[in-house]
């Protein structure tokens, strides 16, 4: 599991499953919140994570309405009918959108996804939060140190692909059509993908986990159905012509010039006067004799 921890940030990675950990076995209830990119909240009753939610991947009304059995406008009805439930599932199963075991499914699923989410991004830091209830919470909860070792794992098998990918970083776009026949989740992510949006923004788009996204742009990378914007070649900068024609006439600015003679210093120009000897001015060659043999006039 080093290996994993290297190439998901070792700190940022023991963290979160340190604090995970930590939860397990105080059987904490509540939310351990993850600052970070993209971060996100896991939800935990009695040690056991029973929720998880992150900007990184599309939560469960998302994976709903990918199902078709509903749409956005009558999801909307049953959401104000519930009193603004963000997950009416009591209204859902009485109006006959899905059944008890599809919403138990779409919540374990939009859990995992989050929880991949999460530990593949940047973790800063860990809290715990008291008293709050998830709004799509699974019936049976994950133990913390599983849920981290599988979303390990999920990163370590995207790490083996011919082409592997982060959900936040490449954006790829369409490739040179090749003939050869695409699926239907290809086929909806080549129509998406357009250099701008990343494995997780295409996930949103399609309605679909951001693991299983970022596996298909991978291996879609790696066929050439896809390919990756390089890097934009930098544009000269054109001056304009009078700008041009003063530039050329200005002559170039002449190297300045070595000192070859050392310029003359007169006596107390550094400011230090008192330790120099006063100058004394003989009048004659007598004045020096004098001077000589100790004899004044």
């Amino acid at each position: 599991m080093s290996d994993v921890r290297d190439a998901l940030g070792r700190v940022g990675y023991d963290r979160l499953a340190h604090a995970l950990t930590a939860c397990g076995h105080a059987e904490f209830t509540g939310e351990l919140r993850v600052s970070g990119r993209p971060g996100g909240t896991f939800h935990l009753k009695d040690g056991l994570v029973v929720a998880a939610e992150s900007p990184g991947a599309p939560g469960p009304e998302v994976l709903m309405l990918r199902t078709d059995r509903i749409d956005a406008e009558r999801w909307a009805e049953l959401v104000s009918e519930s009193g603004g439930a963000r997950w009416p599932a009591a209204m859902l199963v009485a109006r006959g959108y899905a059944g008890a075991a599809q919403l138990r499914v779409v919540c374990v699923m939009a859990l995992q996804d989050a929880a991949f989410a999460i530990t593949a991004g940047r973790v800063d830091g860990c809290e715990r939060i008291v008293g709050t209830e998830p709004h799509a919470p699974v019936a049976v909860g994950e133990t913390p140190a599983r849920l981290v070792q599988d979303a390990a794992r999920k990163l370590a098998a995207l790490a083996t692909l011919p082409y592997p990918v982060s959900p936040d970083r490449e954006r790829p776009l369409p490739a040179t059509p090749t003939g050869r026949p695409l699926t239907a989740l290809q086929q909806e992510l080549l129509t998406h993908a357009d250099g701008r949006r990343t494995a997780r923004d295409l996930a949103f788009c399609v309605g679909r986990g951001v693991y299983t996204v970022t596996v298909e742009v991978a291996r879609m990378l790696a066929e050439g159905f896809l390919e990756c914007a390089r890097t934009p070649a930098e544009i000269p900068v054109r001056l304009p012509p009078e700008v041009r024609a003063v530039r050329h006439r200005e002559p170039p600015p002449e190297p300045p010039r070595a000192l070859t003679v050392l310029p003359r210093r007169e006596p107390g120009a550094s400011g230090i006067t008192d330790v120099l000897a006063p100058l004394r001015h003989g009048t004659s060659w007598k004045g020096f004799f004098r001077l000589r043999h100790g004899t004044a006039e």
